[in-house]
């Protein structure tokens, strides 16, 4: 018995094999996967005229009305497909291309769908809008038509022969035949019952969800929140149902076999907050998700706020609320006095000292820091010196030659120079750097160490410099937590409120940011250096999720570069390539890929960056 069930399931591998690789229209040994190319794919659409805001993901799949032969229906293989789109605010690309049986067709294809994302725009005709596209890209830029010419070759022998199609459908295959080899031809389509073949070098409509209708949400939008497990893979088709749940349902059990009346409450359990550990596997392994309304009155229930702690365990408040703008993308606008942020004192601040397991590396620190402090530096072209400055002497050499040349030093001169720099380290104290790195450290406690570390390695030096971290919830609680200002000195008290700092809440980065650009402004130095310290992206509960604070984050990095700062960040996170380079640009910021270096890579880094300036 147990040999025949082996054998059936053999024999149904060997089957279920044979019939999806002659049923499927893909060619799984030329796949090319989109992961390996994202990054190059981004830099092509920004560089032929994309929108920088707009980011790169893998497309999901959509259902396709065709007619399939036998082989296909028996296999239940070609019913959807993943297809190119690109809207305002993310362009989609399939995951993987196999639509060539040539690997090489296939990335040809990948850079051929972000090219002509880039030229594209709101879609209100999906074939003339392509066309349009594609003519235009040809136009400007004729080196593509090799390249384009070859793509649609090889799609056309893949392609259903219209000979073997009824009349409606023949139709549509010529005309979209001819589409493709002469773009802007072909004005409207032919109707036919059965949608055409895919198109692998058009964009489609992005798959939009159904919008909520007046009334369902009751809510200004500041309590949306963003689940903890974050879907990572491409994004799910939904759609909405109706929720036919009633209140007060029939009690079907024996009322003898309750223990007490305690055991049966009228409670609605499927709609608490608690959160279910395999939701996420679950909702990934789903190809369609569907989501349910239910209109509740807001007068029937007590809406309770628990984010915050009670006052007397809350850090300490430091004055009056500043109110800051937030740069709003959708408007290309800065909003003024949008956002409230609050200066804060860790409540658990007094005076202690080093912590002895920092002694020895902090000891080493301040010795090479005082040695930068100390060094000698030469000066060039100075009008007399020790030595011959060689380079000043061809420069002024050259230029004779070719007409007057303005008057400059020859020499070098080595002097005691006095360093000319304040420095603003912004620490992310949010709730994200409570995750443990290893059995013994957590996010947090590397921050901790890494702020003690860098102030014992500037108190050094001399150089000015104030530490602060910084976490958020919501817009009107943007919390900047202040462990040291520029005037006050590096001494127990800073070293306690470093140690006294708890994670906690979300991470609004603009407006830190901002307020820190206001600090270093009031500063004498000439040079300013504006440090951030980070383990991830910006996020917060309301519309701060996603590209709105990815956008504000910029922002308010240009607006510290206008005013003269040099903003540069620092990163635990290994997806902050997706993010960073367009936040601060590709030498704004760096990773460290393991963070327990954090600590004595913190002070190497910034003595780099200010020998660099």
């Amino acid at each position: 018995m147990a040999f025949t069930l082996e054998l059936e399931e053999w024999v149904g591998s060997v089957w279920h094999r044979f019939i999806t690789r002659h049923a499927s229209a893909d060619f799984p040994e030329a796949r090319v996967d989109l992961v390996d190319r994202q990054r190059s794919l981004a830099l092509l659409f920004r560089a032929l005229g994309g929108a920088s805001g707009i980011t790169l993901e893998a497309a999901s799949e959509r259902d396709l009305l065709l007619r399939r032969n036998l082989l296909m229906r028996i296999a239940g293989t070609c019913k959807q497909a993943p297809l190119a789109s690109c809207d305002g605010s993310r362009l989609r690309l399939p995951a993987s291309l196999a639509v060539f049986p040539d690997a090489s067709l296939n990335r040809e294809l990948y850079r051929w769908l972000a090219l002509l994302a880039a030229q594209s725009g709101p879609m209100t005709h999906w074939a003339r809008d392509n066309q349009r596209w594609t003519w235009l890209l040809l136009q400007r830029y004729p080196a593509m038509l090799p390249s384009y010419h070859r793509l649609v070759d090889a799609h056309i022998q893949l392609r259903p022969d219209p000979a073997s199609l009824n009349p409606g459908e023949a139709a549509l295959e010529k005309a979209l035949r001819k589409a493709l080899h002469e773009p802007g031809s072909i004005r409207d389509l032919p109707r036919s019952e059965r949608a055409a073949w895919p198109l692998p070098l058009w964009l489609y409509p992005p798959l939009h969800l159904n919008s909520p209708q007046a009334g369902d949400l009751e809510d200004d939008g500041d309590d949306l929140a963003t689940s903890p497990g974050e879907q990572q893979g491409a994004p799910k088709r939904a759609t909405r149902v109706d929720d036919n749940t009633r209140d007060g349902g029939l009690l079907v059990v024996r009322l003898e076999n309750l223990f007490s009346w305690t055991e049966h409450v009228d409670l609605d359990r499927w709609s608490d907050d608690s959160q279910d550990p395999d939701a996420a596997r679950v909702a990934e392994d789903l190809d369609q998700l569907s989501l349910s309304r239910q209109r509740v009155r807001k007068s029937g229930g007590l809406k309770l706020h628990l984010d915050l702690p009670p006052a007397d365990v809350d850090d300490i408040p430091l004055g009056e609320g500043i109110k800051l703008p937030e740069w709003d993308y959708r408007q290309q606008r800065l909003q003024e006095g949008f956002v409230n942020l609050q200066l804060m004192q860790p409540r658990d601040s007094e005076p202690q000292p080093l912590p002895a397991r920092l002694l020895p590396q902090a000891q080493r620190l301040r010795r090479q820091f005082q040695q930068l402090r100390t060094d000698r530096q030469w000066l060039r072209q100075q009008p007399q010196g020790s030595e011959l400055d060689l380079q000043a002497w061809l420069d002024f050499h050259v230029e004779r030659q070719h007409g007057p040349c303005a008057d400059r030093g020859l020499f070098m001169e080595q002097r005691h120079t006095r360093r000319d720099l304040a420095c603003l380290l912004l620490a992310d104290v949010s709730m994200s750097t409570d995750a443990h790195l290893n059995d013994e450290q957590k996010v947090i406690d590397v921050i901790r160490d890494s702020l003690l570390l860098f102030g014992e390695s500037l108190s050094g030096l001399g150089d000015a410099f104030a530490l602060y971290g910084f976490s958020s919830l919501r817009r009107h609680q943007v919390r900047l937590q202040q462990l040291k200002s520029f005037q006050q000195p590096y001494d127990d008290r800073t070293r306690g409120s470093i140690q006294g700092l708890k994670p906690g809440y979300y991470t609004r980065m603009g407006a830190a940011i901002r307020q820190a650009t206001q600090l270093l402004g009031g500063c004498k130095q000439r040079r300013k250096l504006l440090l951030i310290l980070t383990d991830g992206k910006p996020n917060d509960l309301d519309l701060y999720e996603g590209r709105y604070g990815v956008e504000d984050t910029r922002q308010a990095v240009v607006e510290a570069r206008r005013q003269g700062l040099t903003p540069f960040c620092i990163t635990i996170d290994k997806q902050a390539g997706d993010y960073l380079p367009y936040m601060f640009g590709a030498h704004g910021y760096t990773l460290i890929r393991q963070p327990e270096q954090l600590p004595l890579r913190l002070p190497q880094l910034y003595r780099q960056l200010t020998e660099r300036q």
